[in-house]
């Protein structure tokens, strides 16, 4: 039993680095391992205009596909890494990239997630906090009953069953 789950994870994980890798074809791959893992690199940053959920290295999109052949040319031509992004950058925006850069005009952006879980965390706690206060001052106090609801419960009581005969 022991073996074909092995087997079965075995193949399993086989099966899905078949599937991550088949997005670059054989044809895009550069000669120098080096240019090759920094071209991977970058394509893992970029995101595919038509998936748009996707970066150009995981996607099948022939748009992906130009532009991973875009980023190999330009590595191929001496560009560093910045350049290749900022020259993506210039061509398609800020869109193009997966995780935007932290700059003045994407601070909202990045501060808008953290600020609006903090607002979260403290609205839960004020509300806890409320709930507690309110089930702690109602258990300490006895309101006394109105002269209405006094009557009300000995007219119920007077109908109850006797307490031998609920049990």
């Amino acid at each position: 039993m022991r073996k074909l789950i092995a087997i079965s994870f075995a193949v399993g994980m086989v099966a899905f680095a078949a599937s991550a890798a088949r997005a670059v074809q054989p044809d895009e791959i550069m000669p120098d391992p080096v240019k090759e893992a920094r071209a991977r690199g970058l394509s893992r940053e970029l995101r595919c205009m038509v998936c748009q959920n996707q970066s150009i290295d995981d996607s099948e999109a022939p748009l992906a596909r130009d532009l991973r052949l875009l980023v190999r040319e330009r590595l191929a031509a001496g560009d560093t890494d910045a350049e290749v992004i900022d020259f993506l950058v210039a061509r398609y925006g800020e869109f193009v990239l997966l995780k935007p850069r932290f700059e003045p005009r994407t601070l909202l952006l990045w501060l808008v997630p953290p600020l609006v879980l903090a607002g979260g965390g403290l609205a839960l706690w004020r509300q806890s906090r409320r709930r507690a206060l309110a089930t702690g001052a109602g258990a300490g106090a006895v309101t006394p009953l109105t002269p209405d609801e006094e009557a009300r419960l000995a007219a119920l009581t007077a109908t109850d069953v006797p307490a031998d005969k609920a049990r």
